[in-house]
Order: structure tokens, then sequence, then C-alpha cells
């Protein structure tokens, strides 16, 4: 279940990388690539950190789907643009199943809390930090939005649940859960970290003039 769950997640944020392409006029390979960033490039900093098989290179169904996320966006992105707004919502999905599925893996292969916690941040976000800096914007999740917060909570809450010895899917769902939460409520209420109101007024003026 799991798995599935997880290819969703890699599909979604595919879709996000190519929107990103599409809003910087990329061709049908900027697409593509730009669609891998926020899908797999996460997950192959953990697995690269951790010294462990790249996850896409054991299973290329991953790169499959990226691809066909890459080309149906290329295809249709004025449509899915009409529901860019629903696809936060499936967005949020994938980033609580990254968070935990990251520091699932961080805490099997390295034993450490902490580290399992980094793995599931590392997992969830730095492909969308690294989207970002290929397309020359300032990363979403250091300047707007509760998003990277929501990673580190179900990260979090999913090692102590491991370390108290509750079930490991128990422990995977309840983190998951706690991740589309804090997410889910910050996409209603607007929630956000504070910023420095010199440094909020300068991002607001570059946004406007992007």
């Amino acid at each position: 279940m799991l798995y599935w769950i997880d290819l969703f997640g890699v599909f979604v944020f595919a879709i996000s990388g190519a929107l990103a392409a599409d809003r910087r006029g990329m061709d049908l390979f900027g697409f593509i690539a730009i669609a891998l960033l926020p899908a797999v490039g996460g997950g192959t900093v953990r697995d690269i950190v951790l010294d462990a098989p790249v996850f896409w290179v054991q299973d290329p169904v991953y790169l499959w789907l990226i691809v066909t996320a890459g080309l149906v966006t290329f295809l249709s992105a004025p449509l899915i643009r009409r529901v860019e707004r629903s696809l936060l919502w499936a967005d949020a999905i994938g980033l609580s199943v990254f968070c935990v599925a990251g520091a699932a893996k961080g805490l099997a292969l390295s034993g450490s809390p902490s580290i399992a916690v980094a793995m599931g941040l590392v997992t969830a976000v730095l492909g969308g930090i690294i989207r970002d800096v290929v397309c020359n914007e300032i990363p979403l999740v250091l300047r707007q939005d509760i998003y990277a917060t929501a990673a580190f909570a179900g990260a979090l809450t999913y090692v102590i649940l491991s370390s108290v010895g509750l079930d490991g899917a128990l422990s995977i769902w309840t983190g998951a859960a706690v991740c589309f939460l804090v997410r889910s409520s910050a996409l209603i209420w607007g929630w956000s970290l504070p910023r420095r109101g010199e440094g909020a007024a300068r991002n607001e003026e570059l946004e406007e003039s992007q």
C-alpha cells in the first residue's frame, strides 16, 4: 500500500516540477528534466548519504512515471493550471508519505533517531528546493507556507513512536497523518512561519516582479 502511495507522491511532485518548467517557458526536455528534480531529488540524496542503492535505479517504474507526468503536463498545462489548487492537496499527501518513508529508511539503515528525522526532511523537501534553484526562484520552503515544518513534524512523530516500540505500520501512518494535518491546516488557514518585516516586504516585491 505504501509503495503505491509513494508512486502517487512521485507523480504529483513530478507534475509540480513540470509546471515550474512551464512557467519558465521550457521545451519538452525541460519539462521532463525539471519534473525529475522534486520527484526523486530528495530520495536520491538520502540514499547516497545512507550508502544505499538508489531507489529509482532498482525500480525504473519511478522514471517512467516521471516521464509520463512531464509529457502529460506539457500537453495539457493550461488545463492542469485550472486545478492547480487541488494539486496542493495531492502534494500534501505526497509530502506526508515522503517524510515518513525517508525517516523509516534512515532509521533502519543508521539506527540513529536524529539521522532518521533528517533523512525524512531531506526526502520530502530537498527535491523541491533543487527545482526552485534550477528555475532561478527562491525556494518555496524557505519563504512561505508551513511545508518543511510539516515534514519535520511527520518524521519526528514516526521516529518517536518507533522508539517507544509502536507497531511499524502504525508509526508510519500516524507520522504521515501528523504531517498531512499540519500541512492541510496551513493550506486552510494560511499559516506561515514568522518573517522579519523588512525581509518579507522585499520578498513580496520580488514575487510581484516575477
